[in-house]
């Protein structure tokens, strides 16, 4: 726990002797208050692109992907409607679909609701998400 917590703790105590220390250089009328601003604009900004930077980094996978088998069955889905899925990811609307599987449109959009039910999605884009989150698709 301290290795994870450890440096966002020292970066916080730096960044609140920072703060202290150009208070007392404010209040000491050191530089003006333009510089002052300028310094804490910088401080911020920095702060932000180094956490953005943590936060959404994209970590490699190595090797061909894998679907999770435990989480397919765990929500029961059937061969037929991870075909659907994988389609719709593909960004095929329902009648491209059900051309390249050889089946209705009807069929296709019954498909889609029941992946919609067991992947708790109300949409197309939530379903894709949801099931890369759970790496069904890749």
């Amino acid at each position: 726990m301290l290795r994870v917590l450890g440096p966002y703790a020292l970066i916080l105590a730096a960044a609140a002797f920072l703060l202290e220390w150009l208070e007392y250089r404010h209040a000491m009328r050191t530089f003006g208050t333009d510089a002052y601003i300028a310094l804490i604009a910088l401080l911020f900004a920095g702060l932000g692109l180094w956490a953005g930077a943590r936060l959404f980094e994209q970590r490699q996978t190595t090797g061909p992907f894998r679907r999770n088998d435990r989480a397919v069955m765990a929500l029961g889905l059937s061969s037929r409607e991870l075909e659907v899925l994988d389609l719709i990811a593909q960004g095929q609307a329902n009648k491209e679909i059900a051309r390249t599987l050889g089946i209705s449109p009807n069929t296709v959009k019954t498909h889609v609701a029941h992946v919609f039910e067991k992947l708790d999605a109300p949409r197309r884009t939530h379903a894709i998400a949801r099931a890369r989150e759970l790496r069904i698709l890749p």
